[in-house]
């Protein structure tokens, strides 16, 4: 059976200084996501990463039965946590030069690009053949690793993504093949 996967990456605050880590979402943020509700597929199976900001985007969206899902978390920004991208710059300039060019650097002692793909790609092959349709909120980074795996594309793709809040990703699969699936235009029929 196939399995059909949209994964709705996570409301945001509208922040200049985005931060390394999970803030709550505004009300902004919330009532933008009440209004994706109706826009989204019918699935038997509901899955959030952990974070407050995909849980309450989960919420906003009328989820009641929704699985957390460990797998989906957010990177791992080890020391980095917490800080903005300018200061983390501004005190570890080569570091954050490194982590974004190498997909296998870790310079803040949390996740590298490629052990966060890893876990994405095991997590999808991981899914059930008889799951159905399948949503999940998701975090920026989990988005951008399916989207790698899926096209087979190196690591060093992560970066070449680009995953709006409240975007989808939509993909199906079977036996561990997986393909990307694009959106027509609404109201259009082929």
């Amino acid at each position: 059976m196939t399995v059909r996967l949209t994964l709705l990456c996570a409301a945001a605050r509208a922040e200049r200084d985005v931060r390394f880590a999970d803030v709550p979402l505004d009300e902004r943020a919330l009532r933008q996501a009440r209004a994706v509700a109706g826009t989204l597929p019918t699935a038997a199976t509901l899955y959030t990463a952990p974070s407050q900001r995909c849980r309450q985007t989960a919420q906003a969206l009328g989820w009641d039965a929704v699985t957390v899902e460990p797998a989906l978390r957010d990177i791992d920004m080890g020391s980095w946590h917490g800080r903005t991208l300018d200061e983390v710059a501004a005190s570890d300039g080569p570091g954050l030069v490194a982590w974004m060019s190498d997909p296998g650097a870790a310079p803040h002692g949390g996740e590298s690009v490629a052990e966060v793909c890893e876990r994405v790609s095991n997590w999808l092959d991981g899914l059930s053949g008889d799951a159905g349709r399948v949503l999940a909120v998701v975090e920026q980074a989990v988005a951008r690793a399916a989207v790698v795996r899926v096209l087979d594309a190196p690591h060093r793709s992560f970066w070449n993504v680009d995953v709006p809040p409240l975007s989808t990703v939509q993909l199906t699969g079977r036996d561990g093949r997986w393909n990307l699936r694009m959106g027509a235009v609404a109201g259009h029929s082929l």
